[in-house]
């Protein structure tokens, strides 16, 4: 499919515009598709630079957040309408963002991951499911650009052109499998789960942060990444623009005394001009100048159980638990069809293995894992097996 049904629609770009948008797909009929492009690896953060929505009776709109980007009005014109989203979770923040939030939802990814296609992205699924070939090749592009390209908009409506009819087909696959409720329960969760908390200490993800084993190196790394991400913001770039994981890296690792040593590392080379050497190198000169008490502890607070690794020595029976929870998991997801994280998450089997309920019943592990948020369908289907295997399993 290399066209639009009606065409490529123009681009949605002030009020009086969106004024009609709003209305012609308030007025439309059945669910509305739904994706947002954003310019992850070109610009700070995860906002969203470009909706794409289609609906019977409304035709496909695509909508620039840029420059309309309060989009609560079009929200609200689909509350109790069914949002079809491939991979929701990616998109939902970015649309929670600029006033646009599903009550009810349908997520296509998911669908097929439920429904055991063994590639569940949206071009491998149109085409395992509806028989037609999407290009692809604007996926990563950078989508702050503006005005965007002709190319770069047939691919953004075609991205939603048969999300409807692909997702009427996955229902009706769904529902020959007895799936069907499985999934409107995940999708339900999706809809009504709130937004994810800040991540704390986000410095300790930089890659490669797994060389860097001493305290004062992990304050450069805390100091470099704090900078780089105060300046990315303030550029609006991507931090990997503004300086490489990499660097932040080998100057933790080298811990260099001056701009001159900084100079002489990976990342840091004779591109980079004077005045950002000295930045760099005054980060790495107040993490040099802490005391000890404010220097960070290796590793990170664990909200639950430690690393599986780990187990054998620390707990060798909990260890015996999650060996045979596991090979319970792997054998009841593969007789379903579909993949050991959708019928449970592995979180969940870790925390219920490391703590276990003191007389393993099925009673007391539904329990368990409707507390760590376990569907109905899941502490269905999960429950007895892993009971079984918390009683039976020895270290």
């Amino acid at each position: 499919m290399l066209e639009p049904r009606e065409g490529v629609p123009p681009v949605v770009a002030d009020a009086e515009a969106l004024a009609r948008v709003v209305e012609a797909f308030a007025a439309g009929t059945g669910p509305v598709a739904v994706d947002a492009e954003r310019a992850s690896g070109y610009r700070y953060g995860q906002r969203a630079y470009l909706v794409q929505l289609r609906r019977e009776g409304a035709g496909t709109a695509l909508v620039d957040p840029v420059g309309c980007p309060d989009l609560s009005a079009l929200g609200e014109a689909l509350d109790g309408t069914e949002w079809i989203l491939h991979a929701a979770t990616q998109d939902l923040p970015c649309l929670r963002d600029i006033g646009m939030l599903p009550s009810e939802l349908f997520d296509t990814e998911l669908a097929g991951r439920l429904a055991g296609f063994p590639r569940v992205g949206l071009g491998a699924m149109v085409e395992s499911v509806l028989g037609y070939v999407l290009e692809k090749g604007h996926s990563a592009v950078d989508w702050s650009t503006r005005p965007l390209p002709e190319p770069w908009l047939r691919y953004a409506a075609l991205d939603v052109e048969l999300l409807v009819d692909l997702r009427d087909a996955l229902e009706k696959e769904l529902d020959r499998q007895g799936k069907l409720e499985w999934a409107r329960q995940e999708f339900a969760a999706i809809a009504a789960a709130p937004p994810p908390p800040p991540r704390k200490d986000p410095w300790r993800r930089t890659s490669g942060m797994h060389k860097v084993r001493r305290r004062r190196q992990m304050a450069v790394v805390r100091e470099l990444w704090t900078a780089r991400d105060r300046i990315a913001q303030r550029r609006d770039v991507s931090p990997g623009k503004v300086l490489s994981d990499a660097a932040i890296v080998e100057a933790a690792l080298a811990l260099p005394a001056d701009v001159q040593a900084l100079t002489a590392l990976p990342g840091f080379g004779s591109r980079m001009g004077r005045r950002q050497l000295e930045q760099w190198q005054a980060a790495v000169d107040r993490a040099k100048a802490l005391p000890d008490a404010q220097l960070p502890q290796p590793g990170q607070a664990l909200a639950g159980p430690p690393p599986p690794r780990a187990w054998a020595e620390k707990d060798p029976a909990a260890a015996a638990r999650l060996s045979a929870a596991r090979a319970v998991v792997s054998a009841l997801a593969e007789t379903l069809s579909l993949p050991q994280e959708n019928l449970i998450a592995p979180d969940t089997v870790r925390r219920v293995c490391w703590e276990p309920p003191r007389d393993a019943s099925e009673d007391s592990v539904a329990q368990v894992l409707a507390g760590h948020g376990a569907r109905p369908w899941q502490i269905e289907l999960v429950t007895p097996a892993l009971a079984g295997a918390l009683r039976t399993a020895k270290p």
